[in-house]
């Protein structure tokens, strides 16, 4: 994985930090853990042994809970800059806005555009700095989407997929990144594209798509496992053709992902995503534009007029552009609204995108010789601090030395 660079300004993280520890299947009530050199150096639960001494060195007592840190695989902007600002400064602020609400881990997105604007996005991104979350990779969505389900893509620019456009993006790319890249299943080449990004080792998406059951069970017939932003910018169910929503929520080996801000799906039909899918198949994204983390107003998604209002993020025709969430709240929307438990929660924004791209072994989890990155909660799941490989990115003061 491509190093994120450091910053001499980002002081590191207390050694030990005692809490509640959330697990991906349980929440350690008194929880001890140590961080050192960038990573986690231990984990221990209270109640049950005695942990090490920890008398030396700096300790934090957390009034709440110690997560791993949030990955956002499908994030756009936030803070005014969008990643297709093509600028490293624009870069840089994304990754601080969304540091504060508890993200180490993002995937810079793209949309629908010119090769030489997506071009420009990654370059982009190869010449920043990481002040906030670290930039794991590249989510390319769009332009090999289905015009029907374009929602906020620029239909000018929608187009069938090419290999040879796909081999120019990741050569772009920096030793390490992870790619993922949503399209139209039914695309004419689609099929092709999706064995090649597979050889390539991208993840590859259904997204803004009308692709019937079948045509999608041949995607993943090819190699694609995922669905991009599940019952959003897709052919729905049906009881005769269970299109591409039937398909997500039954076909082996798929995940899906959900924007869950209450507005883009139900909580209902989040519930039943979840019950269909099972919780270790879903994800939790943002597909933030570049008014999260902003007040209400008009902003870009790419060249498209959004008007911000009330946390809605719409086309200037009412339709959906993107979103305002932030991973946190994605958390706290699972927990009170759809009603699972914070664990389980928390691993569909932590462990399970790790896994989805093979980086479990490096994060996801809060487990010895894994990357320090963490997220301090409180008691009602408000972000207090962010800690990217063991470097403070945000704090409200709790980690602050006297």
């Amino acid at each position: 994985m491509a190093e994120q660079k450091r910053t001499s300004a980002a002081p590191g993280a207390p050694r030990w930090l005692r809490g509640a520890l959330v697990l991906p299947d349980r929440i350690v009530a008194d929880g001890l853990l140590e961080v050192a050199e960038g990573r986690i150096a231990g984990v221990w639960d209270l109640e049950q042994e005695a942990g090490p001494d920890h008398s030396a060195g700096e300790m934090v007592q957390v009034d709440g809970y110690i997560a791993p840190g949030f990955i956002d695989i499908h994030v756009h902007g936030g803070g005014g800059a969008d990643f297709m600002d093509g600028d490293p400064e624009k870069v840089a602020v994304i990754s601080a806005t969304h540091a504060r609400y508890g993200t180490t881990g993002m995937f810079a997105t793209t949309l629908t555009a010119p090769e030489e604007e997506i071009l420009s996005a990654i370059r982009a991104v190869k010449a920043a700095e990481n002040p906030g979350a670290q930039i794991l990779g590249f989510h390319i969505e769009g332009p090999y989407v289905n015009l029907k389900y374009k929602g906020a893509q620029d239909p000018r620019y929608v187009r069938a997929p090419s290999v040879a456009e796909i081999d120019r993006w990741m050569a772009e790319g920096r030793p390490g990144d992870r790619w993922h890249v949503t399209l139209a299943p039914e695309a004419d080449g689609a099929l092709e594209a999706i064995r090649h990004l597979i050889q390539r080792g991208a993840v590859v998406s259904a997204g803004h798509t009308d692709c019937t059951y079948e045509q999608l069970k041949a995607a993943r017939e090819a190699g694609l496992r995922h669905a991009t932003h599940l019952f959003n910018a897709m052919r729905g169910l049906h009881h005769r053709e269970p299109g591409t929503v039937g398909g997500a929520l039954t076909l082996p080996g798929m995940t899906v992902e959900l924007i869950a801000d209450g507005v883009h799906v139900h909580p209902a039909s989040m519930a039943l995503a979840v019950r269909a899918r099972g919780a270790e198949n879903v994800l939790l994204v943002t597909d933030a534009m570049e008014a999260a983390g902003m007040p209400d107003g008009e902003y870009y998604l790419g060249k498209l007029k959004t008007i911000v209002r009330s946390g809605e993020a719409r086309l200037e025709d009412g339709a959906l552009a993107g979103s305002v969430l932030t991973m946190d709240r994605a958390v706290r929307n699972m927990v009170n609204l759809v009603g699972v438990d914070l664990p389980t929660a928390v691993a569909m924004a932590t462990l399970h995108p790790a896994r989805l791209h093979g980086l479990a072994d490096r994060k996801g989890r809060l487990a010895p010789g894994l990357d320090a990155d963490l997220v301090l909660l409180d008691r009602q799941l408000g972000v207090l601090a962010t800690v990217v490989q063991g470097r403070v990115v945000h704090d409200t003061g709790i980690l602050q030395r006297g």
